[in-house]
């Protein structure tokens, strides 16, 4: 497929792909706000591909120069904006991971953003071992110093899983460090602050959380709240599944294009 690359209003970097009505993909937690490359742009085309057989898929980022002290709410009203300028009216949304925060306050925020809500790997805020990992993380990158490794915590339940990732984070940490961290932070600090648990009931859009059951980063319990506090929520969760496995899971393409069709 081919691919477009470009900004929408807000300087929010974006790829599109495919062909149908509008998906629009918040992509979880960058070091760098810009279109990914590498690695992580094929991790993100593989994820959004299936989708995009279906769709007109945006994968959309956080835009450039986040100021120190920025909210969720100062994100969502962004994201919101850039929204209608492109496309004029509510969109199809699916918020992964940290993107899950931005597209849960969008849709408390601003309900005519928002036709149908996936949430993906995410929850009405972050669980206690991502919101240290990231905290660390953002920390060590501020300070110049390596980080990544921290996340090796998230990876798995399993201890020798973790010990044997930590090295391996600690060896890649330059390859993702970013040449300017204050978006980075900045973001990091946000979501951290992030909890929309007493304001869940505001989201009218007919909302699908999916998770796994063996997310370190968000307890299924999370997952559960998130879709029963919502106005109109299901829930799906995958057994035997982590963070990232979640949206590699064999159903999980199917699951959302199957929600989202519900609304046409």
């Amino acid at each position: 497929m081919d691919v477009e690359e470009g900004a929408l209003k807000h300087g929010l970097p974006y790829f599109a792909l495919g062909a149908g009505r509008t998906l629009v993909v918040l992509r979880g937690l960058q070091t760098t706000h810009a279109n990914p490359a590498g690695f992580e742009r094929s991790m993100e085309l593989r994820v959004v591909r299936p989708l995009a057989a279906h769709f007109r898929v945006y994968a959309v980022g956080r835009g450039p120069g986040m100021a120190k002290g920025t909210t969720m709410a100062d994100i969502a009203a962004q994201h919101a904006e850039a929204l209608a300028d492109r496309f004029g009216g509510p969109v199809d949304v699916l918020g992964i991971s940290s993107g899950g925060s931005v597209a849960l306050q969008m849709a408390a925020d601003h309900p005519r953003s928002v036709r149908r809500l996936v949430v993906a790997a995410s929850g009405y805020r972050l669980g206690p071992v991502a919101k240290q990992a990231q905290l660390d993380w953002a920390s060590a990158v501020e300070r110049g110093r390596r980080g990544l490794h921290v996340n090796a915590r998230l990876a798995s339940p399993s201890p020798v899983v973790r010990m044997l990732l930590t090295p391996v984070m600690w060896l890649m940490d330059p390859f993702t460090r970013p040449e300017v961290p204050g978006d980075f932070v900045a973001f990091v600090h946000a979501e951290d602050a992030f909890d929309l648990g007493d304001r869940l009931p505001e989201i009218t859009a007919p909302t699908l959380v999916v998770g796994g059951d063996r997310d370190v980063a968000y307890p299924v319990e999370y997952f559960r709240r998130t879709a029963e506090g919502v106005a109109d929520g299901r829930l799906i969760v995958y057994p035997g599944t982590g963070h990232v496995g979640t949206l590699m899971h064999k159903r999980f393409a199917d699951d959302v294009r199957a929600f989202l069709a519900e609304g046409e």
